[in-house]
């Protein structure tokens, strides 16, 4: 392996790739396929030896950090056990550890993390009116992010041994670089850019259209520039970005050649690689863009805090939990969420089934944070799972427990039942009124929108109750909830409505559901303003 990786240096590439240019990218690629299939036997590993791999995880995160301001006040020294561990350091959120990060952004060292951290990662959120400031260490940029985007590659390759990433080239929909007066010692920026500045050599040469582009922070003027230079590429073998940015960027590339399918445009394309939002509303959509059905979806759990999950059998839509990449797992089930002193459980104590949100110590400083995702376990032999939402992003006004993941599958069922294709949609409680019912209220943006809207509305209605038990129940005779409100939204509003708020492109993200109306309320209110 160490001969592979030598002779795949930056150097050697470039050098090579202009002598015979063909027959050394198809030299290069061998080696790959040949140092991914030595590098799975690490994935093998940690999936047969998962509680072992995590206490060495937690053991080194502690060994690293144990000469830290946090260290020393939480008494590293003396954790020997995962109870310890739990007894020593509270449930953390953002504002709990905002002081410490705050310092390490002005340039102070041993804070949260061993030594200096320059890199930090600006929470994509969704609207929220303050950024997050995610500390990205050198150990946890090469240990984690990147480390998951080679076991990405190794995963693919191992479901597609022909795969041709390193012969051939790919893109990423990535997000942008910023700087802060205030922040003089650092670098921020969306993680994925962060990711593609300090992308390994070896995949600069196959990745298109180059990294000053990719990080452009002018999401559409970067989209236009993207879409030009691709939309003449015709040797794609692999696209990445969160979907719903991803289909604006093919409906201009589409635009560009006058062509009706992507398989006309990449008929090369093996994978689009999605992540940050649930594919389900927008999988019959990407399968109409790539009507060939050579291209395989393949799902990634890429967050700001981590690389955590990777979907490794492409036949399923779970994916395999990544237990060696430097983060110490941990679980809140789902009575745990609001309490003040909540009791998480360790990996080993998980059901499948169960809702959870997760809890992270990570090598950048992270101790049992709470990222705000949750999941659910598939398996426990391996460990995989899948998002079943956000522990804000959820409709309980009534007693429904309506997730993410409910919507996201009542909305796909729907679509896929009346031929219609949703871009964007949020959904927020109608709260009781004095002679009324309650109900729930979707804002939908349509690409294609269906024949009928009151079927289309009953429709999503029926499949909702289908799918949510305790929907179903209020729903019962209209006894507690009336029939759902969908209101058609004109096309673009839901990014214009981001562009405002300076949340555009990347991996800004709609929110799907909320416990109120602010979002709605506010997209109401700025979709009336536009239309005047």
């Amino acid at each position: 392996m160490f001969l592979v990786v030598k002779f795949l240096n930056f150097r050697i590439v470039t050098k090579t790739l202009n002598f015979q240019p063909y027959i050394m990218k198809k030299l290069i690629n061998k080696g790959m396929q040949f140092f991914f299939q030595q590098r799975y036997k690490r994935i093998l590993y940690f999936m047969e030896h998962p509680h072992e791999v995590q206490s060495a995880v937690l053991k080194e995160l502690i060994q690293s950090t144990k000469h830290t301001e946090w260290g020393r006040n939480h008494d590293f020294k003396s954790v020997k056990t995962q109870a310890d561990f739990a007894e020593r350091v509270p449930i953390q959120d953002y504002e709990s550890l905002k002081p410490y990060i705050e310092r390490m952004m002005l340039g102070e060292s041993d804070v949260l993390w061993s030594g200096k951290v320059k890199w930090f990662a600006k929470s994509s959120g969704t609207t929220s009116d303050k950024s997050k400031y995610i500390p990205v260490s050198k150990t946890n940029l090469k240990k984690c992010h990147i480390r998951g985007t080679w076991d990405t590659m190794n995963l693919f390759y191992h479901n597609r041994p022909n795969a041709r990433q390193f012969e051939c080239k790919s893109l990423l929909m990535g997000g942008s670089l910023d700087s802060f007066d205030t922040y003089p010692e650092t670098l921020i920026g969306d993680v994925s850019a962060i990711m593609i500045e300090n992308m390994p050599y070896i995949g600069r040469p196959f990745f298109t259209p180059d990294i000053e582009i990719a990080t452009m922070p002018k999401f559409d003027e970067k989209l236009e520039r993207m879409a030009q230079i691709t939309s003449k590429e015709k040797d794609m073998v692999m696209i990445g970005g969160v979907p719903t940015w991803t289909m604006v960027f093919l409906d201009r590339i589409l635009e560009l050649t006058g062509k009706k399918d992507m398989s006309e445009v990449w008929p090369d394309l093996e994978v689009y690689i999605h992540g940050g939002v649930s594919f389900e509303p927008y999988r019959e959509q990407f399968h109409k863009y790539f009507s060939s059905g050579n291209v395989q979806f393949m799902e990634i759990y890429n967050a700001t805090e981590g690389y955590f999950a990777i979907q490794n059998d492409l036949n399923t839509r779970d994916m395999l939990l990544l237990l060696d990449n430097g983060i110490y797992y941990e679980f809140l089930p789902a009575e745990e969420w609001n309490k003040d002193n909540p009791k998480a459980i360790p990996l080993s104590e998980v059901e499948i089934g169960k809702n959870y949100a997760m809890v992270i110590s990570t090598n950048s400083g992270l101790w049992r944070y709470v990222p705000g995702d949750t999941v659910m376990f598939t398996s426990t032999s391996p460990y995989k799972i899948k998002i079943t939402g956000r522990t804000k992003q959820f409709v309980n006004a009534f007693g429904e427990e309506v997730m993410v993941s409910n919507t996201d599958k009542a909305l796909a069922q729907t679509c896929q039942s009346t031929g219609t294709v949703v871009l964007e949609y949020t959904v927020a409680p109608i709260f009781l009124e004095k002679q009324g019912k309650g109900g729930h209220e979707w804002l939908i943006e349509f690409e294609k929108t269906p024949a009928d809207l009151k079927t289309f509305n009953k429709l999503l209605d029926e499949n909702l109750q289908k799918i949510n038990s305790d929907y179903e129940a209020k729903r019962f005779k209209g006894m507690a909830l009336k029939q759902l409100k969908m209101r058609p939204m004109p096309k673009g509003t839901f990014h214009k409505w981001l562009k405002s708020k300076g949340k555009f492109g990347g991996q800004h993200k709609v929110p799907r559901l909320a416990n109120h109306r602010k979002y709605v309320d506010e997209i109401l209110d700025f979709s009336s303003g536009v239309a005047q």
